[in-house]
């Protein structure tokens, strides 16, 4: 074990879980290779106007089976939020608030359908958007609801649409598999806890157990960082890893803990030979797509006149959102909302999705700025100065990322493919059991894919592979 050479490919939380759990097995000779100029991979945080904000992983969701909550709920540093995030209010293109108890109804009515429909979306052959859709204008045409206007409800339930893709990151939910978003298991407990004041970059350090002098902790010497893989070579041992700057590598075993949009977009030059069939399969149709974030630091906090302003969510009206439909600013169609972020009073986070996300990515700063205040405006009655800072994220764009993370597609459920096959490593022949390339990350986990507690498990699963193949197969580790 202190002999083998083990290169970790990526350092965000399944890259940087792998590592430690393998230094402590006892395993020496660590490397992990970054592509970025930091750490935390799809965990990104960044200072901003108070205190800091996440560009990427933002929430610990749920207590119960949650290793990032198990590992940190004695330490301090996350608090609940589910009050604050659980709050729905919606406003019109008119500046109009939807009345409450129609909210409440609405909310009520889909919500029914995908939790009290689960059984049967586990059987049931095709998209979320077709399920949920047929029966939620189904529910509508009951006679206890024949006094809810069928033209708000639409609009109403197109925003509960992108809300849905947002926790999912589709494009839309006919790409969503009905059956696939139920083989997600949540963890009980508040969904929506947050990092307090130091981001979700906190609980990285944690793992690293880094201290003010070392960052990197148990980690130090072991990252390099502006290491872009471009070859591995695995069909030989040692095998080869080959980066952007022409180094070449030898290792024993190679993690590779990189985005599924990566793979997507490069796996037929990444691997060499190439990968197996079944794995192709898999990276090519499992579901992967961005979630937006763009932040907003104003000089004073506008919506002060509201103390329990939870933020708003917008509901279009059919005559607004058609005037702005083919012109440059049709890309505001998907941003889903502005809601204030916690332990930064003068902030707002505007959420958006799909290809109108990403097309917001290439747009200069100042544009995409112009239309964050023009919505605003258009939504709310109150006067609205200026911003003074403005950030966003750009996962699409970055070629290390390509996305934000995955979801389970119907091209998936048709084409049988699974995270399983994603995780299941290389070896040198079919004969041969001994793990070559290893793989690890949110995409590649069974029932918790899509978040950091999906990649923090997969790092430690594939440790333990490696263990177990150095210690006497009587002697297994738990």
């Amino acid at each position: 074990m202190k002999n083998a050479r083990i290169v970790i490919i990526g350092t965000g939380p399944a890259g940087i879980a792998a590592a430690t759990k393998l230094l402590e097995l006892g395993f020496e000779k660590v490397t992990l290779l970054e592509a970025e100029n930091r750490i935390g991979g799809r965990i990104y945080t960044i200072p901003f106007a108070a205190n800091v904000v996440d560009l990427g992983g933002q929430w610990c969701y749920g207590q119960k089976d949650n290793v990032v909550y198990e590992l940190v709920k004695d330490e301090n540093l996350v608090e609940h939020s589910r009050e604050e995030m659980q709050k729905f209010m919606f406003i019109r293109s008119n500046k109009r608030l939807i009345c409450y108890n129609l909210m409440d109804r609405l909310k009520a009515i889909y919500e029914n359908i995908l939790e009290g429909g689960k059984n049967e979306m586990l059987t049931y052959k095709g998209s979320v958007g077709k399920f949920v859709t047929d029966k939620f204008f189904k529910a509508l045409e009951k006679p206890e609801n024949s006094d809810i206007n069928m033209t708000s409800a639409k609009q109403i339930f197109e925003s509960f649409k992108k809300m849905e893709n947002s926790s999912n990151a589709s494009d839309t939910l006919d790409e969503l598999s009905a059956k696939g978003i139920h083989e997600y298991w949540d963890c009980e407990g508040d969904l929506w806890m947050n990092w307090k004041e130091k981001g979700y970059l906190r609980f990285l350090q944690f793992l690293m157990k880094s201290t003010e002098t070392n960052e990197l902790g148990m980690l130090d010497q072991k990252v390099k960082l502006g290491k872009q893989v471009e070859k591995i070579t695995w069909s030989r041992e040692p095998i080869q890893i080959k980066c952007k700057d022409n180094e070449i590598i030898e290792a024993d075993h190679a993690i590779v803990t990189v985005s599924l949009g990566v793979l997507k977009e490069k796996h037929s030059k990444l691997f060499e030979p190439q990968l197996p069939a079944e794995k192709i399969r898999a990276i090519e149709t499992i579901g992967f797509g961005t979630i937006n974030k763009m932040y907003l630091e104003f000089p004073d906090q506008f919506w002060y006149e509201r103390e329990d302003w939870p933020g708003f969510t917008i509901v279009w009206r059919d005559e607004e959102l058609a005037e702005i439909r083919g012109t440059s600013q049709a890309w505001l169609e998907d941003v889903i909302g502005f809601y204030p972020v916690v332990h930064q009073p003068k902030t707002l986070c505007g959420w958006m999705i799909g290809p109108n996300g990403r097309y917001m990515e290439t747009l200069p700063e100042k544009e995409v700025i112009d239309g964050c205040m023009f919505l605003l405006r258009k939504f709310l009655y109150w006067k609205i100065s200026e911003p003074v800072a403005f950030k966003r994220s750009t996962w699409s764009s970055s070629e290390n990322f390509r996305g934000s993370y995955s979801f389970q597609s119907v091209k998936a459920e048709e084409a049988n493919a699974k995270p399983s096959d994603l995780a299941s490593p290389l070896t040198k022949s079919v004969d041969d059991n001994k793990p070559i390339v290893l793989f690890a990350g949110e995409a590649t986990s069974y029932h918790h894919y899509g978040t950091v507690q999906g990649a923090v498990e997969t790092g430690w699963r594939e440790a333990k592979r490696l263990a177990d193949l150095y210690v006497d197969s009587n002697n297994k580790l738990e």
